[in-house]
């Protein structure tokens, strides 16, 4: 694994040394005898890895890395000293340095820690790379009045450490919304831990949940944790819990109520410290009257109650949901990114989304794989919305529009937008192939709320 390298030390002799050795394995090194030359260098361009000597005249080692890691909070760095000591080395870990060698150097040693920490330094990365996917998977779309008002819930909610019920219709986002919580709570260092209730069969929720001892039963050839302990210090996502049994809803009361379980097969009390989000598409309240959900339980869960809004309750979200989805598919697919027109998403606007954003979602994904051009418009949308073709007639698009002026409006937005991009956003240019004056297409752009992407 190569990468590179910056090594300050005011000895040539060491530079020469450790570049010589850095170099033969691959890494690409850049040199600095100083902690200023090493800070003017590293803010030019940040290595993957620094090796600093403590003991270096003006600036040392250990105010060079100070204020390394002020501005690189990231930066890996080995610290090596001829005066080595515990104190200074305890000293140097404390300020951030991954590791410290003493001097004279071993050579073998120092080709394994240079290794050892560029491999630390990709794993880090590639956490924070899949932190990243994961937020933005998980990012709240939308600036409704009804979004507002959701993030507003979850804001109060996510400092405490309190029991949330979500409600809501399928495909909503309810376990963003939960992922949201926690990742504002106190708890975001710790696991999120999902236990979808009506996926798993009766007979094995109670292993999932708790876990089981070796040979507990047929086939328990060793320990398992349940999802309880796996959600210690962290949040535990019970969703769909109506699909839960009314047995098994009895010992998660006691778990709530206890904080503390015994595994299937087992004796010992184990004490967890597990925050409850729980979820359902159904009215629990109604349940309860049907018996087939306890009502000590719903009181326990429905402390901090959040009710996800269907998606035809929040139209005016749709464009920057489906923009999203392009983005967010086209990262996962290896695709280049395709526009939408704003025709499109008008159609897309008008449906009524019973499955809501899950369902959107989907559209959007065939949308991306389907259409084979690298801009999706209206004739391209309409095929794929249910009921786009009925007795093999083809509904048309004019069949979106309330009124002439809004189907006119419309026309002529996508008509601009397409003879821009043809005209690489160039106003002038576009203006002379539509036979208009160019403070006539401005107003017309300004007028109907035209993407100018560009202008030159």
């Amino acid at each position: 694994m190569s990468g590179t390298i910056c090594i300050v030390d005011d000895e040539p002799s060491i530079l020469n040394t450790l570049s010589s050795i850095l170099e033969d394995e691959g890494h690409l090194v850049s040199l600095a005898k100083s902690g200023a030359e090493a800070l003017k260098l590293i803010k030019a361009e940040p290595p993957d890895l620094v090796i600093l000597d403590i003991w270096m005249p003006e600036i040392d080692g250990l105010e060079t890395l100070k204020r390394l890691r002020q501005q690189f909070p990231h930066l890996m760095v080995i610290m090596m000293s001829g005066h080595g000591s515990v104190e200074t080395a305890v000293k140097a870990t404390k300020l951030g340095a991954y590791d410290y060698l003493e001097k004279p150097l071993d050579l073998e040693k120092v080709t394994i820690l240079v290794r050892n920490a560029l491999h630390q330094r990709e794993l880090e990365e590639e956490n924070l790379n899949l932190r990243i996917q994961v937020e933005r998977h998980s990012e709240l779309v939308g600036d409704s009045a009804v979004m507002a008002t959701l993030r507003q819930q979850i804001s109060a909610a996510a400092p405490t450490h309190s029991r949330v019920l979500i409600s809501g219709e399928n495909g909503t986002g309810k376990e963003l919304v939960a992922r949201a919580i926690h990742l504002e709570s106190p708890r975001r260092t710790r696991s999120f831990v999902e236990v979808n209730c009506a996926a798993i069969p009766e007979t094995l929720i109670e292993t999932e949940l708790f876990g089981h001892e070796r040979g507990a039963f047929t086939g328990a050839v060793s320990q398992r944790r349940g999802k309880f302990d796996l959600a210690d210090g962290g949040t535990l996502f019970l969703d769909e819990i109506a699909d839960m049994s009314v047995a098994t809803q009895a010992k998660v009361l006691r778990v709530l109520q206890e904080q503390q379980f015994t595994r299937v097969g087992g004796g010992k009390l184990i004490k967890v410290n597990v925050r409850v989000i729980a979820a359902s598409n159904k009215e629990l309240r109604q349940e309860i009257e049907k018996g087939t959900f306890r009502e000590d339980l719903f009181y326990r869960l429905n402390v901090l109650p959040i009710e996800v809004p269907p998606l035809r309750n929040r139209r005016e979200d749709i464009p920057a949901l489906v923009r999203h989805f392009l983005l967010v598919h086209a990262e996962e697919q290896g695709m280049k990114i395709k526009e939408i027109t704003d025709g499109a998403l008008a159609v897309l606007a008008r449906h009524d989304w019973p499955g809501n954003i899950r369902e959107l979602r989907n559209q959007v994904e065939r949308l991306m794989i389907m259409v084979p051009k690298p801009v999706i418009d209206s004739s391209d949308v309409i095929p794929f919305m249910p009921g786009g073709a009925v007795a093999g007639h083809r509904v048309s698009a004019l069949d979106v529009y309330d009124s002439l002026r809004e189907a006119r409006h419309a026309f002529e937005r996508e008509y601009i937008s397409h003879r821009l991009r043809d005209n690489d956003w160039n106003v002038s240019k576009t203006a002379d192939d539509l036979k208009i004056e160019r403070s006539h297409l401005h107003r017309k752009i300004k007028l109907l709320n035209v993407d100018l992407r560009s202008e030159s």
